[in-house]
């Protein structure tokens, strides 16, 4: 079992971090596998719309999400994380996001006949940190549903979506005792959502199903 992590802020020490690794936490307890990625350490350019993907599912933009590419795919389950921009993700999570465009497939004939590739190589799970510095949940914007639609549509099961706000200055969701919890909370359901899989894939091998 595998888990990735992803940051969309240049923050490591944010909030936005802070509250994904807290999600973390349960995992890491559990002895389970993580992988934390920055999306700041990596220089990750467009999609360019080339559609040289669309046979291979494999994109053919030569930069550092080809070192992404292979964690994606071994991974159980991932988190994303972003800080609200502008009322959306931040432009590192909106790259990364839409160069999973390659693991979209889609009818030859009609591109109305479409599945993410986790829908063909068994579902997926995900959970979702947004972070805003206003008290409003509207002024968030669509930073949340910028991860979850794009993620249900690659075939993930979103979990838990955690909305945390008025928080800005680096470092202050530490004071935050329900935004750690929130975030935590949101770890452990996305831990139980895979044990209960491997439990129900285990008793269906034992029944012979």
């Amino acid at each position: 079992m595998k888990l990735l992590a992803i940051v969309g802020s240049r923050r490591k020490k944010g909030n936005t971090s802070i509250l994904v690794q807290e999600a973390l936490k349960p995992f890491s307890m559990e002895g389970i596998e993580t992988e934390l990625i920055f999306l700041g350490d990596y220089d990750i350019r467009d999609c360019n719309g080339c559609e040289a993907c669309k046979d291979t599912y494999k994109c053919i933009v030569d930069d550092d999400m080809q070192k992404l590419y292979p964690a994606i795919l071994e991974s159980d389950a991932i988190i994303l994380g972003s800080p609200a921009y502008f009322y959306n993700i931040t432009a590192d999570m909106k790259a990364f996001i839409d160069r999973c465009y390659c693991f979209e497939v889609f009818d030859k004939d009609d591109r109305s006949v479409w599945m993410g590739l986790n829908e063909a190589l068994g579902v997926k799970y995900a959970a979702v940190i947004a972070v805003s510095e206003q008290e409003k949940e509207e002024d968030m914007g669509f930073t949340a549903e910028a991860m979850v639609k794009p993620l249900e549509a690659l075939g993930y099961r979103v979990v838990s979506t955690v909305k945390t706000l008025h928080l800005y200055k680096a470092g202050e969701a530490l004071k935050s005792e329900k935004a750690l919890q929130n975030a935590k909370q949101a770890g452990e359901k996305l831990l139980k959502t895979l044990q209960l899989k491997k439990e129900v894939k285990t008793k269906l091998s034992e029944n012979h199903l």
